[in-house]
C-alpha cells in the first residue's frame, strides 16, 4: 500500500530524510517511532502530499509522488494534533462540509454511521467550538474517515489529550483499524504504540534504523528495542 525508495528530503543544506526505505502492507498499522528531530512529522508530511520529496520515489495506493497528488489524496486520511475544524459550525455540519469536498454518496447515512463509530452521535448538532480537546480530536477523525479512505495517518493523535480522551480515542483507532485500513502514527508514546500497532519502525537520523512485528515483540520489550536501535 505504501512504497518509498531512497527517500531524501533536504531544506536549504539541512538534510532531514537521507535515504529513507519504508513499506507497508495492506491493513497493516505502523507505529513509527523516534526521537526529536529524526523526521517523522517530515515524513508524514510528504506521504500525506503536504511536502514534496526532494529526491526517491514514493508510492501511494499504487499513485506515485508528488506526480498523481490529487489521486492519492482521495485516498488518505490525515489527523495530527490540528483537527482542522470548523468552531463555529456543528459537528454534522463539518462532516458534511468533507463529505461534499469528497462527493461522498449517501452523506446523511454515512455521517451518522461515522458519528456512531467516534462515539459523538449525541453531539452532532453541537459546535465544535463548545468540544473538549479530546471530542475535537474524535471529530477529526471522523472528517478523515467520511470518505472511506485506504490509507490512515496520523501525526501524533495524542497530543494534549488527557487520559479519559486518550482511552476514547484508543477505542476509535483500534475500529479504523478493525476496518482493513492500513494505518501510520507517528508517537512519542511506547506503551499505547505497543497495545495499537502491528508493526513498529525506528526512525532516527533520517533513515529506519530497525523495524518488529507485534508477533516479535512478544519476545522482546518495545522499550528496550527501542533504545538498542538508538544505540546500534
Amino acid at each position: 500500500m505504501i512504497i518509498v525508495k531512497k527517500l531524501i528530503k533536504r531544506f536549504g543544506l539541512k538534510t532531514i530524510l537521507r535515504g529513507l526505505d519504508f513499506s507497508v502492507r495492506p491493513g497493516e498499522f505502523v507505529a513509527l517511532l523516534g526521537p526529536n528531530g529524526a523526521g517523522k512529522t517530515t515524513f508524514l508530511r510528504i506521504l500525506a502530499t503536504l511536502s514534496r520529496p526532494s529526491l526517491g520515489q514514493v508510492q501511494v495506493a499504487g499513485y506515485f509522488l508528488p506526480q498523481q497528488a490529487a489521486q492519492v489524496r482521495a485516498r488518505l486520511g490525515v489527523v495530527s494534533h490540528q483537527p482542522l475544524l470548523y468552531p463555529d459550525l456543528t459537528a454534522e455540519e463539518n462532516l458534511q462540509f468533507y463529505a461534499q469536498m469528497y462527493g461522498v454518496a449517501n452523506q446523511r447515512s454515512r455521517i451518522t454511521e461515522v458519528l456512531k463509530m467516534v462515539g459523538l452521535e449525541n453531539r452532532r448538532k453541537d459546535l465544535v467550538r463548545t468540544f473538549s480537546r479530546g471530542m475535537q480530536q474524535r471529530l477529526a477523525i471522523g472528517r478523515a474517515v467520511i470518505h472511506d479512505p485506504e490509507v490512515m495517518l496520523f501525526d501524533e493523535p495524542y497530543t494534549g489529550l488527557d487520559q479519559d480522551a486518550s482511552e476514547m480515542l484508543d477505542d476509535v483507532l483500534r475500529s479504523v483499524a478493525a476496518e482493513g485500513r492500513t494505518v501510520v502514527m507517528t508517537s512519542h508514546d511506547l506503551a499505547r504504540a505497543a497495545d495499537l500497532a502491528t508493526r513498529f519502525d525506528i526512525l532516527s537520523r533520517g533513515v529506519i534504523l530497525a523495524s518488529i512485528t507485534q508477533a516479535e515483540l512478544q519476545n522482546s520489550n518495545l522499550l528496550t528495542f527501542y533504545k538498542q536501535a538508538l544505540v546500534d
